[in-house]
């Protein structure tokens, strides 16, 4: 079998992290125009900001930005707030289950009655 190329698989180029860094603080220092550095480093515009992203969360042994360090809570209590919220409907859900297996099995307070009503009526 004869093996074929896809362009999309080729290699891919790593970048340390030193060079991403000296690149971004480029960025930062308005010297050069994001589109200038991406055409003198044959870099994406998109991983450019990828790397400014990581760049404000501290990843290249820098200091991290205030904002990249407020946008790293604001993700954390937003997973959190989604996690609690999921817990709070299946323990709703849960209380509901529970509450209507005990009223039909013992009592049977206003169901039938609901049903009775609904069926009478015509409608106009």
């Amino acid at each position: 079998m004869e093996e074929r190329k896809d362009p999309a698989m080729r290699n891919r180029r790593s970048f340390n992290v030193e060079f991403k860094r000296q690149v971004i603080e480029e960025l930062l220092s308005g010297e050069s125009r994001p589109a200038q550095i991406c055409r003198c480093y044959n870099i994406g515009p998109s991983l450019l900001y990828h790397w400014k992203r990581q760049y404000s969360k501290g990843k290249f042994n820098n200091e991290p930005t205030e904002e990249g360090a407020l946008r790293d809570r604001i993700e954390k209590l937003e997973r959190l707030v989604g996690k609690l919220t999921l817990e709070n409907e299946f323990l709703k859900k849960g209380l509901q289950n529970s509450l209507s297996q005990s009223q039909g099995n013992g009592k049977s307070s206003g169901s039938s009655s609901m049903s009775s009503g609904i069926s009478g009526k015509g409608v106009d």
